[in-house]
């Protein structure tokens, strides 16, 4: 079955074809990032216009470049949650037009349930029950996916995500958006235990993540270092707060997959192309044991080829939407 998936959570304006939630047949990403990065950031409203003067295109050339025509597609799959409300609107009033007009079925998918499904085409041997890190701008969840539609959170970030803290502190530093891929790659080159930077914790809760007080560390380090008139070392600075930030990831999630008894971790989300923390979240899973799964790097980041597969499953559990759908800012993986 040939689910044709649409994206728009953010600022990529995205359309895939994905047979049998498994095998990528075409994958069509359209970013934003060089009209955003002038801003510093997202503007939501310049993001809701170009989904709309983009998503056309997008969706034409990822049936092109799978050889299809609407009529042989199965299912329209897209993302109504979660995301920025304006972005998320496009993308669901173009694939409720598109599903009345074609006769297909409608299917709802959450955009991080996307995220958990791009290890489904990364490794098509994957099957539930796993753990999964989702780790992206706006979340970091610690999810036991029992099935491929029932999920359920252990565990979550009390402030900021993990994408977002990386974010934050890569801005304070004067690095340019994309802050949190510069910061990944400055780092590769700096010296991680020059600057002694706090491990965050939540009392109470040892499978939440908190990374407010990591990033507040680094501002504060900086504005010092500015008022003394002393240089910082930004290579090792960025080196030493991605260490401390992908520490505190994996001991958490580690802690989970002990306490579930899990074997199979997976990670998603845009976080996922981290480079220190493929590398010790695989050190880590081969001196316990345990098998990793980690996306493909052009699957990490937002892409319609995830929410088609997970389109799928949804598609087979027999959730559908009519065009009553509407977009929903937050909601949860499990609902």
């Amino acid at each position: 079955m040939i689910v044709l998936g649409i994206e728009s959570s953010c600022d990529e304006t995205a359309a895939a074809l994905v047979e049998d939630g498994r095998k990528i047949c075409s994958s069509v990403v359209a970013s934003q990032v060089d009209r955003h990065r002038v801003f510093g950031g997202v503007v939501p409203e310049i993001a809701s216009r170009l989904h709309s003067e983009a998503i056309v295109g997008v969706v034409r050339e990822a049936l092109d470049q799978g050889g299809r025509a609407l009529r042989e597609v199965g299912a329209i799959a897209v993302t109504y949650a979660p995301g920025l409300i304006g972005a998320l609107l496009v993308g669901v009033n173009f694939a409720k037009g598109l599903a009345l007009s074609s006769g297909l079925p409608l299917v709802p998918v959450h955009h991080l349930r996307g995220h958990v499904a791009s290890n489904y085409l990364t490794s098509p041997g994957l099957e539930p029950p796993f753990l999964c890190l989702v780790v992206s701008g706006g979340h970091s969840h610690i999810v036991q996916v029992e099935d491929y539609t029932r999920l359920r959170v252990l565990g979550r970030t009390r402030d900021d995500a993990a994408g977002e803290a990386f974010d934050k502190a890569a801005r304070a530093m004067g690095i340019p958006y994309p802050g949190g891929v510069e910061l990944d790659k400055i780092a590769e080159t700096g010296d991680e235990t020059a600057y002694k930077l706090p491990k965050p914790k939540v009392a109470g809760a040892p499978l939440d993540y908190s990374f407010s007080g990591l990033k507040t560390a680094v501002v504060n380090l900086l504005h010092n270092a500015g008022q003394k008139g002393q240089p910082v070392d930004v290579p090792a600075l960025c080196a030493s707060y991605r260490r401390a930030v992908v520490d505190s990831l994996a001991d958490t999630f580690l802690k989970a997959a002990d306490q579930t008894g899990a074997r199979k971790l997976a990670v998603a989300g845009g976080v996922s192309a981290n480079r220190l923390l493929r590398r010790e979240l695989a050190k880590r899973c081969h001196a316990t044991g345990r098998e990793l799964y980690l996306p493909d790097l052009p699957l990490c980041g937002d892409n319609a080829a995830m929410i088609a597969s997970q389109g799928y499953y949804e598609f087979l559990a027999g959730n559908r939407a009519g065009s009553s759908l509407n977009a929903c800012a937050q909601r949860s993986i499990e609902a």
